[in-house]
């Protein structure tokens, strides 16, 4: 696993210890993991987008721990044993099997009933630059194993950033707390079907919005939005492909200069997690502007939004403003 960044052990612990702080104001999650509380439904989730589905169908019948603090890339997590036994006490559990190695792994060794893996949930697939990933090519050939954006068997596990595949999730995420908690299943089924319609009416918002644009090609950090541009018949172009903060060689910069006049592209954007230094970099040595297209992994204070749905309208209103939109 890559060591980059990683959160020092006795600073993750306390951040996800049970009793910690809220983890986000927007989310109402806590920062910790264990079973049910004042007779509510204990759900872990891995990372927000995870956690997000479980509030949303949920609702004042859950309550909802997340294993990853805000601010913290997903992968970067890792976890104590400690933390493996509080996750064993989570009636039900809820992640994205090959983002992040450490929760797979405690996951595994949980014990819990109730396991809902989002991988299952919709198709995964493989995805890279216009079909063909250089920032991977160029990692590999450095020996970096670092395989956040390809997950499990070269597939790509941002699915969440597809509203279509994510609703499929929330659908599986619904059945499972059903599952868990049949008391409550009328009310279960109904938030996800109002969380199914919202999502499928956004999906029809980035249809609409980006059909008619001047160009089909943005250019991000890494390979984060395959899903994205396929569903909205988009090109997306990585600089560093599989780690969102690794050093393109010079011959990527280049080939994306050229690329840059080639398909109209006016904007380089990057991400709220990861450094923006290749971008900048990009964006002055082409005359480009640069602005933020957010994979929502975490939700922090630098989000343009306060919650998923509003983080994916920014996404869209910057995308629609950088490919020039009809």
């Amino acid at each position: 696993m890559n060591v980059r960044r990683l959160i020092p052990t006795a600073a993750l612990a306390g951040a996800v210890a049970l009793g910690a702080t809220a983890l986000t104001a927007c989310s109402g999650a806590v920062a910790g993991t264990g079973g049910s509380k004042d007779g509510k439904v204990g759900v872990t989730a891995s990372f927000y987008p995870m956690a997000f589905l479980a509030e949303q169908i949920g609702k004042d019948h859950v309550k909802v721990d997340s294993l990853t603090k805000p601010g913290v890339e997903p992968h970067d997590l890792e976890i104590t044993p400690k933390q493996t036994a509080q996750l064993g006490e989570a009636d039900v559990v809820v992640y994205l099997k090959s983002l992040q190695p450490a929760v797979d792994k405690a996951v595994a060794q949980s014990g819990v009933k109730n396991i809902v893996d989002a991988a299952t949930l919709t198709e995964l697939e493989a995805h890279g630059s216009s079909g063909h990933d250089h920032g991977a090519e160029e990692a590999h050939a450095e020996g970096e194993d670092h395989d956040h954006s390809h997950g499990e068997a070269g597939r790509d596990p941002h699915v969440w950033l597809d509203p279509a595949k994510y609703a499929e999730i929330a659908k599986g995420v619904g059945a499972a707390l059903e599952k868990a908690d049949p008391d409550h299943a009328a009310d279960y089924k109904k938030n996800t079907d109002e969380l199914v319609g919202k999502l499928t009416a956004l999906d029809t918002e980035f249809k609409d919005g980006l059909t008619n644009t001047a160009s089909k090609t943005f250019i991000t950090t890494h390979s984060a939005f395959g899903y994205l541009a396929e569903r909205y018949g988009l090109d997306q172009e990585a600089i560093s492909g599989v780690d969102p903060e690794s050093e393109p060689s010079p011959a990527r910069m280049k080939e994306l200069q050229g690329l840059a006049k080639q398909e109209n592209v006016s904007t380089v954007f990057f991400e709220t997690l990861a450094s923006d230094k290749t971008a900048r970099t990009l964006a002055a040595d082409t005359g480009l502007k640069t602005d933020v297209l957010d994979p929502l992994e975490g939700i922090t204070d630098k989000s343009q939004g306060a919650d998923y749905f509003e983080v994916m309208r920014s996404n869209l209103k910057n995308l629609q403003k950088a490919l020039g939109a009809k």
